[in-house]
């Protein structure tokens, strides 16, 4: 039996419940997707949209890369809740902190990935998640990271300085008619890092709405960490 693969579709994966404790004290809740029989070739790390604007481990792109990507690509999927955030997983400790306290978060997960011997690492931050991956991914032993709809609100230019000279691979997608930063102003800001790969997609929005877009999005991801993998299908034999 045929089925498309769109929306809310759950491919195969081993699909694990999760808690990890930071540094601070925090316990976070996740989830853990892995291919159902085969080792990963890779890990996404990824870090939701703004908790105070609805963000979570389901904000959809994640939800769906966990869906889809570990029997598609062979990836690893970890998602989680931020300090504070509610999804129906749970909810993790603590309070939002403005991406301050959440640097703990990140290095917890990291360190969570670390400890399951999950390979290769890759931090996928999608709008206020950016910031994270910006602000604390040069801290961590990962291969790079993939930005969505980056904000560069917390995230300082001192920050992607920083950058400058690592070779660890950044790649930045951003929207014809992101409400915060458009494929212009993120080339111009994004070029104290000479190496980022900074992508325009046409007629996407901020929240990357439609089926289209989740593809595309989807795509660009497995093309950085597992290009071997393309094209991605658009339907499953059951």
């Amino acid at each position: 039996m045929t089925m498309e693969i769109r929306g809310p579709a759950l491919l195969p994966a081993q699909r694990t419940a999760v808690e990890f404790e930071t540094a601070d004290g925090l316990t976070l809740v996740g989830e853990l997707a892995l291919p159902q029989d085969r080792v990963p070739l890779a890990t996404l790390v990824t870090l939701h949209p703004l908790p105070t604007a609805g963000g979570c481990m389901d904000s959809h792109i994640i939800r769906k890369a966990a869906g889809r990507l570990p029997a598609q690509a062979d990836l690893a999927v970890l998602r989680f809740n931020t300090r504070g955030t509610t999804s129906p997983r749970g909810t993790s400790a603590g309070t939002f902190d403005g991406g301050a306290g959440e640097q703990f978060d990140v290095a917890a997960a990291v360190d969570f990935v670390s400890e399951q011997g999950l390979p290769r690492p890759w931090l996928v931050g999608w709008s206020f998640g950016t910031e994270l991956a910006l602000k604390y991914g040069l801290d961590h032993d990962i291969e790079g990271v993939i930005l969505l709809s980056p904000p560069l609100h917390r995230a300082t230019d001192a920050d992607l300085s920083a950058w400058r000279g690592d070779e660890r691979e950044m790649v930045v997608l951003v929207p014809e008619f992101d409400d915060y930063l458009q494929p212009a102003q993120a080339r111009e800001r994004f070029s104290t890092v000479p190496h980022a790969t900074v992508i325009g997609v046409d007629g996407a929005k901020h929240l990357w709405v439609g089926e289209s877009q989740t593809r595309r999005v989807l795509t660009e991801i497995v093309a950085a960490v597992n290009p071997g993998a393309l094209p991605l299908s658009t339907v499953w034999e059951t």
